[in-house]
């Protein structure tokens, strides 16, 4: 049974035992910055979808909290209250030993540490109200289901007309900090994304998807010159676009088969680069988002 069409238990009502959590690779498919507030946070529109890759997490109760990270992309990642794991676990009032497995690059705009916190957050039987307090992004990661995520991240709306998609995942290497390309968006008002069409054929869907922006690919693009060769690579896609703040860049293709030779062409000629297929969760197979 696919991950995204069961109901995650909370580890208070699961036996004293070690359970094992995964935390999804988000992807934007489209980003639009419609604003900002006087606080300084900006206004976002955004159609957002989860893919069947991402980070994993392992849980054993234990009288004192204690994190483990592993995994290709462990490096650097803090494995104490600095971690938004940490901070998830500590929400839901739940001790124990929490191993990260990190598969995700970081600073990658494909959610990953807020992924993992919304997975433990959900999976530990947290308050979910304490979702965005650990980041703009961990509302929407709270469900594997496409949504549209408007306000600062927290105004969430199902998507259920959105496909599965077959994508490759490309990030050419380089941690891009989102405070920085937001900094380097001179125009903080745009128009908001057009209405998603209640249609789920792929060639429609992508023509709608043609017609939509990511308002942070440009800045990105001059904080991170490397983000232009992700996307010249994906350049025998459907459709080519960076996701969030970058540098994770995807292209939709038309079947699972041209998307892994695709991601095999790519890797070959680019072998320090992260290279991955995927494939998307379509809005009627997602779990309902627990956010109100």
């Amino acid at each position: 049974m696919p991950f995204w069409s069961r109901k995650a238990r909370p580890l208070s009502k699961l036996p004293m035992t070690t359970a094992e959590g995964f935390a999804p690779a988000k992807v934007n498919l489209t980003l639009h910055v419609t604003g900002q507030r006087a606080d300084g946070y900006h206004l976002l529109d955004s159609l957002v979808v989860f893919a069947d890759l991402g980070d994993r997490l392992w849980y054993e109760p234990g009288p004192r909290l204690s994190l483990e990270v592993t995994g290709p992309f462990s490096q650097g990642v803090p494995a104490d209250a600095r971690n938004l794991v940490w901070r998830a676990a500590e929400a839901a009032r739940w001790t124990g030993c929490i191993r990260l497995e990190k598969n995700l690059p970081h600073g990658a705009g494909i959610g990953g540490g807020s992924s993992d916190a919304a997975a433990a957050l959900r999976d530990l039987g947290g308050p979910t109200s304490a979702a965005l307090a650990l980041g703009a992004d961990v509302p929407v990661c709270l469900s594997s289901a496409p949504q549209r995520m408007t306000g600062i991240g927290e105004v969430l709306t199902l998507v259920p007309t959105v496909p599965a998609l077959n994508m490759v995942l490309v990030n050419p290497g380089g941690a891009v900090p989102t405070p920085a390309v937001f900094a380097a968006l001179a125009e903080k008002s745009h128009p908001a994304m057009d209405e998603i069409p209640a249609v789920a054929e792929h060639a429609e869907f992508i023509d709608w998807l043609s017609c939509q922006r990511n308002d942070l690919e440009a800045p990105a693009r001059s904080c991170a010159p490397q983000i232009d060769a992700a996307l010249t690579s994906l350049n025998q896609a459907d459709l080519v676009r960076m996701s969030g703040s970058g540098a994770t860049c995807f292209g939709v293709f038309a079947d699972p088969g041209t998307a892994r030779e695709a991601a095999l062409r790519i890797g070959s000629l680019h072998p320090t680069w992260w290279v991955r297929a995927c494939r998307t969760i379509a809005g009627s197979a997602g779990q309902v988002p627990p956010y109100g």
